[in-house]
């Protein structure tokens, strides 16, 4: 079977009449074209150009590849029109693949704003700590939290959103017992999966019992409210929470930057488009809650 992306580089050094010149004007390096080339040949099984002192000129099975080539092209373009074309209309499946935390305490009023604004489009949220493949269809778009921008995968198209900062949280009753005295001993809330950071012991609330383990986020954050003690929150969970307070002495810390992406050729669907737009905006409008802006230090 004939790999299409071979042929590609086939015709544009056909149209080109160099290897060079094709390599540039497909943005690869010289090697990649000669690679290609030689695989369709290899397919094929004759040789597809005699290499001059001028350049690249097809052999004979060349002009015939490149005839069919053309028309091969042709029919692609054919069918990417008319499959983008009907794409165009503000309807159909829109999948979202986010971390449970960002969909349940951040975003989900976004999401039904959306929704009310497009009623003909299929929204479905894929929260789960798994990340989906974008590159395979698992989703149209992702909504990520990326420490190192660098990690980002190339073929992905980013838009960058605000950053993210957490913080250290109590219940606010809680927070008022110790001040008042209480002895009974302060736990650090933890997810199972992770420990008890060093710096858990910096503020002016110390650690004094035993952890409490949870195997998931809303079970933490629920023992929190019930006053067990304190851990790290995302600010956009904790400041927005009225029953928890920041604890004194703690600083804020980078998680990272929500970046919004897609791939190919699904950003260019007009669905893709109204919702990246859309939900650009509103994480700007989140902008302090997520920095930690809007939230102070209990004091």
């Amino acid at each position: 079977m004939i790999d299409w992306d071979d042929v590609r580089y086939f015709l544009a050094v056909a149209r080109a009449g160099s290897v060079r010149a094709a390599a540039k004007r497909l943005e690869v390096n010289h090697s990649t074209v000669l690679r290609r080339i030689a695989q369709l040949e290899a397919r094929l099984g004759t040789r597809m150009y005699d290499k001059m002192p001028s350049g690249y000129r097809l052999t004979l099975a060349g002009e015939e590849v490149l005839e069919l080539a053309e028309r091969m092209e042709a029919s692609s373009h054919q069918l990417e029109s008319r499959v983008f074309g009907r794409d165009q209309n503000v309807r159909g499946l829109l999948r979202v693949t986010l971390a449970p935390p960002v969909a349940t305490h951040l975003l989900m009023p976004d999401f039904a704003d959306f929704a009310r604004l497009h009623p003909d489009i299929e929204i479905e949220i894929l929260s789960s700590g798994e990340l989906a493949n974008l590159t395979n269809r698992e989703a149209d778009v992702a909504v990520r939290v990326v420490y190192d921008r660098k990690t980002l995968p190339l073929n992905l198209h980013g838009l960058k959103g605000p950053e993210v900062f957490g913080g250290v949280y109590i219940s606010s009753d809680r927070l008022a017992a110790w001040r008042a005295g209480a002895s009974d001993p302060i736990r650090w809330v933890v997810i199972s999966m992770h420990g008890i950071p060093e710096w858990a012991s910096e503020g002016e609330v110390r650690v004094t019992g035993v952890p409490f383990r949870t195997t998931d986020g809303e079970a933490q954050i629920a023992a929190l409210r019930q006053g067990l003690g304190m851990t790290t929150l995302p600010c956009f969970i904790g400041d927005a929470d009225p029953l928890l307070a920041r604890v004194p002495g703690t600083d804020l810390h980078m998680y990272g930057t929500l970046w919004l992406l897609t791939q190919g050729e699904t950003r260019k669907t007009k669905r893709v488009q109204l919702f990246t737009e859309f939900l650009s905006r509103r994480l700007a409008a989140h902008a302090p809650l997520l920095t930690g802006q809007s939230g102070t230090p209990a004091r």
